[in-house]
């Protein structure tokens, strides 16, 4: 208790240092995407970004402009749609397990009733804004003040963008095709009516006397992976590299819930590409890929003209990050639900008043705790949260800001910590247990045979899983790494 107080106190002396330096309460505006792995902001120079040539302009001019955080991480899901449990817990501002207790005890009640992330801004005396996916079990409109285009989780299934390409077959799937719905549901991309909105929105902000919280999020890049044919045409499938971890099969993908998780199936995600993999259907699902990814770099590019053109762009936090990451073709995967480095880490980089410029931390964090560093910023409630500020560490106070990184797939199924250079991923339905050094081998190629270093961070994650209300006893599942 005493060192959360101490962390509470430091947190609070940085903001008041923050506060001094900025003009005013600063207007918030939190950009989310989902799918996007931390590989695909050129600026960031991570995990090969510079190899597939990736056009992402303007957020690299959003990386340079502000603070990015290298080692940004999702917590986990308790079922295949990690980005449910990624955003339920940036409402609530809660760990994983009590968030998926909430939503199980009638979530909408529960968090009508408790104060969620923009409830607290409301408090606070913000003006709230809501426009993109959603994909919380409560009615957005009752949480945010001015809502528009809310999507859903995902766009409309297209039956035509599984299982594809198939060598020495016609391909049957145009990505550019607004006929095919999805994303183009409605006429026009849904990354274009998430800027134009954010576009109407800062206008009407901008005459406010309040403060403003925005909270626009992106359907993008998520599968079905459609793009205009411009964005497509920068991207030339045949020259793009396949990722050095890239398999054709991933051996574990059974006992990964992968695989006959639920009724036998296989999980959707893992489905939109032939098995085995081919090196040709990873370049192309790359190609749709990188050009969602620089189509909706531009969106955010106007977004970001229109608080400058607006006038309140120096008196703005801008955060911008991703729900989790995404395989596509790493270690024989195409999705996310997974403990390996490319589908935990998310890109995360805050710009704005107060905010060192052209400063990069590593420091692992969690992407929910733009939460808490937002709530300080506004002076508002943080009471009851779990996730932490990023105000000490922007501002160099060099206390360890979490003892180690958690990590989780369904109840059952996938469990993981990191500690200093080192990752342990368990597999519970098979007893399977995998270590690697991310210094030496950061693409975890190479699992090591140290059952020393396995029972240290088997401790940890023991020590992890009673912080976060973790239900899986996995104390008799591996008795040869219990201390």
């Amino acid at each position: 208790m005493f060192f959360r107080s101490l962390h509470h106190a430091l947190a609070l002396l940085a903001l008041s240092y923050s506060l001094q330096a900025a003009p005013s309460t600063p207007n918030i505006v939190f950009i989310i995407t989902d799918d996007q792995a931390i590989d695909t902001i050129a600026a960031g120079k991570m995990w090969g970004a510079e190899r597939s040539n990736l056009n992402t302009p303007n957020l690299d001019a959003l990386y340079q402009s502000g603070t990015v955080f290298r080692q940004a991480y999702n917590m986990g899901a308790w079922h295949g749609a990690v980005c449910v449990a990624s955003r339920s817990m940036l409402m609530t501002g809660r760990f994983v397990w009590q968030t998926q207790r909430e939503e199980k005890s009638k979530f909408a009640a529960t968090i009508a009733n408790e104060k969620t992330w923009s409830q607290r801004m409301k408090e606070a005396g913000y003006t709230t804004y809501l426009s993109g996916k959603w994909h919380v079990q409560a009615d957005a409109k009752k949480l945010f003040d001015h809502t528009v285009h809310i999507r859903p989780g995902m766009a409309s299934t297209v039956k035509q963008s599984y299982n594809r390409p198939q060598d020495g077959k016609p391909e049957v799937w145009k990505s550019s095709d607004p006929k095919n719905g999805g994303l183009w549901e409605g006429g026009k991309h849904w990354s274009e009516v998430l800027a134009d909105d954010a576009e109407a929105f800062v206008k009407q902000a901008a005459v406010e006397t309040k403060p403003f919280f925005m909270y626009l999020a992106f359907n993008a890049p998520h599968d079905p992976r459609q793009a205009p044919q411009a964005w497509l045409d920068r991207y030339n499938a045949a020259s793009l590299p396949v990722p050095e971890n890239y398999e054709p099969l991933q051996q574990h993908r059974r006992i990964m819930g992968l695989e006959g998780a639920v009724g036998g199936s296989v999980m959707r995600d893992e489905q939109l590409a032939p098995f085995p993999r081919t090196e040709q259907a990873v370049r192309i699902h790359r190609q749709e890929y990188y050009a969602m990814v620089s189509h909706l770099d531009a969106q955010v590019g106007r977004m970001l003209k229109a608080l400058e053109t607006a006038g309140v762009r120096k008196n703005t936090i801008v955060i911008f990050t991703s729900d989790h990451g995404l395989a596509i073709g790493r270690h024989g995967l195409m999705g996310k639900q997974n403990m390996y480095e490319h589908s935990l880490r998310v890109p995360f980089v805050i710009s704005g008043p107060s905010i060192p410029k052209g400063k990069v931390i590593d420091e692992r964090i969690y992407m929910q705790d733009a939460v808490t560093t937002t709530l300080e910023l506004a002076h508002a409630d943080t009471k009851g949260l779990d996730f932490r500020s990023l105000l000490p560490l922007l501002h160099d106070k060099k206390e360890k800001h979490y003892d180690a990184i958690y990590g989780a797939f369904t109840a059952t199924h996938q469990r993981a910590v990191i500690d200093g250079t080192h990752k342990l991923i368990l597999y519970p339905k098979g007893k399977v247990s995998l270590l690697f050094d991310l210094d030496a081998d950061p693409l975890e190629k190479n699992p090591l045979d140290d059952p020393s270093r396995k029972k240290q961070l088997f401790a940890k994650l023991l020590t992890l899983q009673k912080n976060t209300g973790d239900p899986l006893d996995l104390s008799a599942l591996y008795p040869e790494l219990m201390p």
